[in-house]
């Protein structure tokens, strides 16, 4: 029998207050994997330490830390809000991770390409083609919960797309190459800026947005958990690996070696690669985009 949840008002991220509500969580737990018995036994725990006003943040952490007493990949996969925020300072690795999720979806990809426009060049975060069609990739990373992309930056995306999209139809001599512009965000978009892009044509990802296919969706399905789930290495160690450009699990899986440059060896470096093999254990190529 499930636990009775408690009356009590937490605090999100931007601030606003909430009751608490286990649905959220429970549904989190589900997707990362957790069995419906550990779910009820992290509920019970949580309702005892939930406080008036608590932090959602904090509500989230214990149970991670909850969780990962049981099981470190479904932890792991419990912590991908956080471990997509964590592809920063700069939001380079953020754009080097989404490239890869074009790439399995069948995309040819390059990342910061200077593009002419028919007014103007551009830096493009990232280009991904396949077959007849091309896409032009905006990334807006944000390193805070409870930022969001406002109406400004897709109309501010949208005019730099079809400034490119001009140029490449002139010299497109007639090969009837299908253009698409693109907003991708670790956050959320405001219901203004959602509501101009799709009046716009232009395509959007976020953490939710579109409902069901949003980045947390996509990564569960194609299972391209990024480096920074991983608990068993340190903050220092992911960061030494987002330097080098590595930024998915599978990276590890496929090239040990990578530790053991970090001189993670013995007990330590079987510990990691089985937590990176438990969480790259169901990719899938995904027809995402």
């Amino acid at each position: 029998m499930e636990s009775k949840q408690p009356a009590v008002l937490v605090t999100k991220s931007n601030g606003a207050s909430v009751p608490f509500s286990s649905e959220k969580i429970k549904q989190s737990l589900k997707r990362s994997g957790a069995t419906p018995e550990l779910i009820e036994q992290i509920l019970r725990e949580l309702y005892k330490q939930v406080y008036p006003n608590m932090p959602t943040h904090m509500i989230y952490k214990t149970a991670y830390a909850l969780l990962k007493k049981s099981s470190r990949p479904v932890a792991g996969r419990y912590r991908l809000k956080q471990a997509i925020f964590e592809l920063g300072p700069s939001g380079f690795p953020f754009e080097q991770y989404i490239a890869e999720l074009f790439r399995q979806a069948g995309y040819i990809t390059t990342t910061n390409e200077m593009m002419t426009g028919h007014c103007i060049t551009h830096e493009v975060d990232i280009y991904a083609i396949k077959n007849q069609q091309a896409n032009i990739i905006e990334c807006k990373y944000h390193q805070l919960q409870g930022t969001h992309c406002d109406v400004k930056i897709p109309m501010y995306i949208q005019s730099r797309f079809k400034d490119i999209e001009w140029k490449m139809k002139e010299m497109d001599n007639h090969q009837q190459q299908d253009y698409r512009g693109w907003l991708i965000t670790n956050t959320r978009i405001t219901q203004d800026g959602t509501q101009y892009a799709a009046c716009m044509g232009l395509n959007m990802l976020s953490w939710d947005y579109p409902a069901g296919r949003g980045l947390k969706d996509i990564i569960d399905k194609a299972g391209l958990y990024p480096i920074t789930c991983l608990s068993t290495l340190s903050r220092h160690e992911k960061y030494l690996l987002l330097e080098k450009g590595i930024v998915l699990c599978r990276s590890l899986t496929e090239n040990p070696a990578l530790l053991s440059d970090m001189n993670i060896t013995g007990s330590r470096y079987n510990i990691v690669i089985t937590e990176a093999s438990h969480l790259c254990e169901n990719i899938m190529k995904l027809e995402w985009a």
